[in-house]
């Protein structure tokens, strides 16, 4: 029995932790040749190990999302590497600083929208650009709760989630025609290395994001990784433009 992403070649954005490296590992559990990006070196050489340390096929890419040359040359490697692109799931993303919208600095501001926004558009228009001349292919990009409702004190990251949103909209229109995918995880609370920097020493906070769950717990990065690989898959061969939130009912308060 064949897995779902059988001989697929997939990259994965943020590889080098949480959301990304565990959609990394489920795709390369499934069959997937995985092309793991990440900024940070050891993070991304240490997923591509846990891959290979089950039998999987990963390589690992260095790679800065708001540079056009990185996004560029990621897609060239995974050619160069495995032969096509298949599947990409954008996952590289920063919190950014906890503040009213009013005492929000411009530089934080704009590293939160470089990165989340800006990054994610990079990475896809050189995925979009690939695929579409090539016979199609699937994109997931990661957006958030934050992308679909407001969040108090995180102007820039729930600014730069719901642009996240409105592009995937956009490019899934765009590129229908040309059998190319596009949608997006909406992520709730999930036990990440990203929900520990924003709770770190501050567990009243953590209880509070927690308790504001229906389900009563945060995801594990495994279960936004299931619905990544769904998305990616022919199961889901008539589902494009869809923002699709994985938030134990966080939405449908």
């Amino acid at each position: 029995m064949t897995g779902q992403a059988e001989e697929k070649v997939v990259v994965v954005t943020g590889a080098a932790s949480g959301i990304g490296r565990a959609t990394a590992v489920l795709f390369a559990g499934e069959g997937a040749r995985v092309v793991a990006a990440d900024l940070d070196g050891a993070g991304g050489e240490e997923t591509v190990r846990i891959i290979g340390s089950s039998g999987g096929t990963a390589r690992f890419a260095q790679c800065d999302v708001t540079k056009r040359g990185d996004t560029e040359k990621l897609v060239e490697q995974a050619v160069s590497w495995f032969g096509g692109l298949h599947h990409a799931f954008n996952s590289a993303g920063i919190e950014g600083k906890l503040a009213k919208t009013a005492a929000y600095s411009e530089e934080d501001w704009q590293a939160v929208i470089d990165v989340n926004l800006t990054g994610t558009w990079l990475a896809m228009r050189a995925e979009l650009n690939h695929m579409a001349s090539n016979g199609g292919g699937s994109v997931v990009n990661v957006a958030s709760v934050a992308g679909l409702v407001g969040s108090h004190g995180m102007p820039a990251y729930t600014a730069s989630k719901h642009g996240v949103v409105g592009l995937t909209k956009a490019a899934a229109l765009e590129y229908a025609s040309a059998n190319v995918r596009v949608n997006a995880v909406c992520p709730g609370i999930v036990a990440t290395p990203m929900v520990d920097r924003m709770t770190a020493n501050r567990s009243d906070l953590r209880d509070r994001l927690v308790a504001q769950e229906p389900v009563g717990r945060p995801a594990e990065p495994e279960e936004i990784a299931q619905c990544v690989l769904w998305l990616c898959s022919d199961r889901a061969s008539y589902v494009t433009g869809h923002a699709m939130a994985v938030d134990g009912g966080f939405v449908a308060r």
